[in-house]
C-alpha cells in the first residue's frame, strides 16, 4: 500500500524546483522505479512533485551544432525507435531498448532511468543498510550475485541504467535546473561512487532536477554499440555489458570511449582499454587484448566472479561486431 503523501502538480520548471526544494518531497516522472519504492517502504515522501505538465522536459531534437538535444521525459521507447538517434547514436538507441519491457519502456523517461535507486536486495529490504543510513553493506558476507566487481568501497550496488553507460562512452552532457538556477553536468560525473558518499546515487541536490540531455555530433568515421548480458532476454537488468563509442580512419580507431555496465556502483569506464585500441587496427586479436584489460583491477565477491568471463565475452563480442 501506497503511503499518504502530498501530490504536487506544477505548471513551471521554476515551481517544480521549488517544491522539490521542500525536505522529503521526490520527483516523479514516469514512475516506474518511484512508485515501487514508495509502495514497499523503500524510502518514504511527504510530498510527490509530478512533472509530467512540463512540456519543456519532453522532445527530441537537433541542435544548431549537429548534436541533439533529448528532453528528460522522453520515454526510452521514443529514444529506441527515434530515427536520428538509431542512426547517429545507436548505442543510446539499443541501451533504451534493452531496458526492462515494452511497457516500461513506454512509461520509463530518461531522467528517471539515470537516476533510478539502486536494485540491491538489501536496499530493497527490510535491512539497515549502508545505502540507507547504516553501517553494513550486507552484500559482502551475503548474496552478491549481482552486485559489483569494480568500485565498491562499503557498498557494492551496481547501477541499473541502461542509458547511462551509453551516454558516458558518448559524452553527453546533462541539464540540470535547481534552486540557485541552471547547470550542465558531463553525463560521467552525474554519479556518485560509494567512496565518496554512499547514501547517493547522482551529485543533484535538494530541488535539481533534470530537464535534458545533450548529445555532441556523431564523430566522423564513427561507430557504436551497447552489449547487454542478461539472464532472460527482456526485463532484467544486467549482469554486465558494454557501451562502445568508436572512430575510424582508414581502419584504424582514432578515438574510443569503453563503458561498462552491471559491474559498478556507476557507469565504468575502462580509460586503459580506449589507450590500447587508439591507433590499431581493429581485428580479433586487438579485441581479445582489449577484452582481458577491461577486467583487470576487478575485485569479485564470493558470489559474482562469473562476472570476470562475462564482461571478458562482452567487449570482445561488441569490439567484433564493429570490425
Amino acid at each position: 500500500m501506497l503511503p499518504s503523501f502530498r501530490y504536487i502538480r506544477p505548471r513551471t520548471v521554476a515551481e517544480a524546483v521549488k517544491a522539490l526544494a521542500e525536505p522529503g518531497a521526490c520527483a516523479h516522472a514516469g514512475g516506474t522505479d518511484l512508485v515501487g519504492c514508495l509502495r514497499d517502504g523503500v524510502f518514504g515522501a511527504k510530498a510527490v512533485v509530478s512533472l509530467s505538465d512540463l512540456a519543456e522536459l519532453r522532445g527530441i531534437s537537433a541542435a544548431k551544432d549537429g548534436g541533439l538535444r533529448i528532453g528528460a521525459l522522453a520515454t526510452l521507447a521514443e529514444i529506441a525507435r527515434h530515427a536520428g538517434i538509431v542512426k547517429g547514436w545507436p548505442a543510446l538507441a539499443q541501451g533504451a531498448g534493452a531496458a526492462a519491457s515494452p511497457q516500461l519502456r513506454n512509461q520509463g523517461t530518461l531522467g528517471g532511468n539515470l537516476c533510478q535507486r539502486p536494485r540491491c536486495w538489501y536496499f530493497r529490504g527490510d535491512f539497515d543498510c549502508a545505502r540507507k543510513g547504516g553501517e553494513i553493506c550486507f552484500a559482502v558476507e551475503g548474496e552478491n550475485t549481482y552486485h559489483a566487481i569494480f568500485g565498491g568501497s562499503g557498498c557494492f550496488i551496481v547501477h541499473p541504467s541502461d542509458t547511462a553507460s551509453p551516454l558516458v562512452a558518448l559524452q553527453a552532457t546533462a541539464r540540470i535546473a535547481g534552486p540557485k538556477g541552471s547547470r550542465s553536468v558531463p553525463v560521467e560525473k552525474l554519479f556518485v561512487l560509494p567512496a565518496v558518499d554512499h547514501t547517493r546515487e547522482t551529485v543533484l541536490g535538494p530541488g535539481e532536477v533534470i530537464t535534458e540531455i545533450l548529445l555532441p555530433p556523431p564523430l566522423a568515421g564513427g561507430r557504436g554499440l551497447y552489449r547487454k548480458v542478461r539472464a532472460r532476454g527482456a526485463w532484467d537488468f544486467a549482469l554486465g555489458g558494454v557501451a562502445l563509442a568508436l572512430s575510424t580512419k582508414d581502419g584504424k580507431v582514432v578515438s574510443a570511449r569503453v563503458v561498462l555496465s552491471g559491474v559498478a556502483p556507476t557507469p565504468w569506464r575502462v580509460p586503459e582499454v580506449e589507450k590500447l585500441l587508439v591507433g590499431q587496427m581493429l581485428d580479433a586479436r586487438l579485441a581479445a587484448d582489449a577484452a582481458e584489460l577491461a577486467v583487470k583491477g576487478a575485485e569479485p565477491m564470493s558470489g559474482n566472479d562469473y562476472k570476470i568471463p562475462l564482461v571478458k565475452g562482452a567487449v570482445e563480442e561488441a569490439l567484433l561486431a564493429l570490425v
